[in-house]
């Protein structure tokens, strides 16, 4: 009970009961630029705009003495010169404990139809990292409810990974898996321009009864304007922030960081900016490397937040902008192959091209043995792959190829299980498959 009337009393508090309002007096090149504000406003804070009866919110841009540059949300149709503008607050958001288990937009409004409380403290959707001196050194290895990354791949407390792939090779399927079958208190999903049928479906459908019951669900589809899917991203930390801050272990689901950069990339070149590295803004890196500085091991007292972000990588290509950015900042990157998802295998994580940071630690030195074996032989198994389906290679020629040919068929299958008995597990199923290559 306590709890509602301190949410009641914030929400009170925030009431302004003066209003500071200024005029449209140009609309041009999508923007629009405000007389009468220039005293009051900060960069980054909201605005609504009224016109005719309609209300369109807004961002404030550009400053100067003359009038401030607002981006408003979705289309401009409708809005005239002196249609009048008010100031309604900085980027902020308060989350509250009474969101898990709820699907929210990124202004924390519930779009799942029920009410929704905000909580007592409001925090700023662009908060700092906790200081690099007082943070922790990433934590223990996480049950993760997969064979590959139980053994092969494996996710420790605090540890920030990436999933590079192309559209529809089951990244949203492996991100329901992480919902489900991590180790953590909390589950935050960010779903950054997704369509707008796949939130149902993922929710129900992947994430089911079981991953909902401890996640808040952050959406902005790809219909929505760029400010509203960048702050997506943005509200999705903060709500990630207000877990990790009361000790607990938070896991966040990031789908996608490239949407969020895209997003970033319309206002950015909005608010002026050149696009100069392959079409993206100059801020772009440091939008990308800021966001994910906030996730990972707390400081002394608090939880931790282990992130998962996803890439879009056209081509599967490693080096685009925004791979290239984040891949620099992470402890871990997963490559998902739309070769090995057309024949059938999921998740299709490349293993060769996949790395975990958190290794040798986070493994005991007859686990490191185990995984360092498995990658030889997929190693020497890739290299005369093309020979052996073409049926030119000769049982005898290579000992390596003889061994990886006998163990490719079960090690293909474990990277495709399950693992409900966990990592221990995990591993003795991992020391059976290789147990065919020493025969």
């Amino acid at each position: 009970m306590n709890d509602i009337f301190e949410s009641l009393r914030s929400r009170i508090s925030q009431i302004n009961v003066i209003k500071q309002v200024g005029r449209i007096v140009e609309l041009t090149g999508g923007t629009l630029k405000i007389s009468g504000l220039s005293q009051g406003a900060s960069l980054g804070d909201r605005v609504l705009i009224h016109s005719e009866g309609n209300q369109i919110g807004g961002e404030i841009l550009r400053l100067s003495k003359t009038g401030v540059t607002v981006l408003q949300d979705g289309s401009g149709e409708g809005l005239a010169i002196n249609d009048s503008v008010e100031i309604v607050g900085r980027a902020e958001i308060a989350p509250d404990n009474s969101w898990i288990g709820r699907i929210i937009d990124p202004f924390g409004k519930p779009i799942d139809g029920r009410p929704l409380m905000p909580g007592p403290t409001v925090r700023s959707l662009r908060g700092a990292p906790p200081a690099p001196a007082s943070r922790r050194t990433l934590g223990e290895r996480l049950e993760t409810g997969t064979a590959v990354f139980n053994t092969l791949l494996p996710l420790v407390r605090g540890q920030r990974i990436g999933l590079f792939a192309g559209s529809g090779v089951g990244k949203s399927s492996l991100l329901g898996k992480f919902a489900r079958g991590v180790n953590a208190d909390v589950v935050v999903i960010a779903l950054v321009g997704e369509r707008g049928r796949e939130l149902r479906e993922f929710t129900e459908r992947i994430l089911g009864q079981q991953g909902m019951a401890r996640a808040v669900v952050v959406t902005a589809t790809s219909d929505q304007s760029p400010l509203v899917r960048r702050r997506c991203m943005w509200t999705a930390m903060a709500v990630a922030e207000h877990f990790r801050d009361q000790g607990l272990h938070v896991l966040l689901l990031a789908d996608s960081i490239t949407r969020f950069a895209e997003a970033h990339r319309e206002v950015a070149l909005a608010a002026g900016e050149q696009g100069n590295l392959r079409g993206f803004p100059p801020s772009t890196s440091h939008t990308i490397m800021s966001l994910a500085e906030r996730a990972g091991p707390g400081a002394e007292g608090s939880g931790d937040i282990t992130a998962v972000f996803t890439v879009l990588v056209a081509g599967s290509d490693m080096d685009e902008p925004v791979a290239d950015i984040l891949r620099g900042v992470l402890d871990g990157h997963v490559v998902m192959d739309r070769s090995i998802a057309e024949r059938g295998r999921f998740p299709a994580i490349d293993l060769l091209r996949s790395v975990s940071r958190s290794l040798p630690d986070a493994a005991n030195t007859d686990e490191n043995a185990l995984i360092a074996e498995t990658r030889r032989l997929l190693g020497a198994y890739e290299r005369a792959e093309m020979m052996i389906q073409a049926g030119l290679y000769a049982t005898g020629s290579d000992p390596s190829v003889d061994a990886a040919i006998k163990v490719w068929s079960a090690l293909d299958g474990f990277l495709a299980e399950d693992a409900p008995a966990g990592i221990t597990d995990s591993f003795k199923r991992l020391d059976a498959c290789l147990a065919l290559a020493r025969r």
